[in-house]
């Protein structure tokens, strides 16, 4: 009985992972990066149009992002980007992480089915609006209190 379970199990999960390449597969079901950052230098939160809200967290010195986390309530596809994303944007400076685009998120995957692509805009946007957040306040960070009430 247990063995037909979990050969019912194993075709539904190779079915349900069709399209991924092994990349993928591995950063949605081991992302990296996930969790928050306390007191983060940038912040971003993007709610993509299949509901799916991705936050990214940033702690930047030097211009360089030092560390990037990321969060979602999101599908396989969107882990799976945020995870990416998070490891794309370590190492870069602001400027490049700017730079870092939907195309950019999917050729590091692999390539995502078609009707997930939105997932990895969602990454890139989202990331777009962490560094926002760091370049309107990094000269003025007490104000970011008064603006997160």
């Amino acid at each position: 009985m247990a063995s037909e379970i979990d050969k019912i199990a194993a075709e539904l999960e190779k079915e349900a992972w069709e399209g991924y390449k092994e990349t993928a597969i591995d950063h949605a079901q081991n992302p990296r990066n996930v969790g928050s950052i306390q007191n983060a230098d940038g912040f971003g939160m993007v709610t993509g149009p299949c509901g799916d809200t991705m936050e990214i967290c940033l702690r930047v010195r030097e211009n360089v992002i030092k560390e990037a986390t990321f969060w979602t309530d999101g599908c396989g596809s969107t882990i799976a980007a945020g995870s990416m994303i998070a490891e794309q944007a370590k190492g870069k400076t602001i400027q490049e992480a700017m730079k870092i685009s939907q195309k950019n998120v999917l050729d590091a995957l692999g390539g995502l089915p078609e009707e997930s692509w939105h997932c990895a805009l969602l990454a890139a946007s989202t990331l777009k609006e962490a560094v926002k957040d760091y370049l309107l306040y990094r000269n003025e960070p007490w104000k970011r209190v008064y603006q997160r009430r």
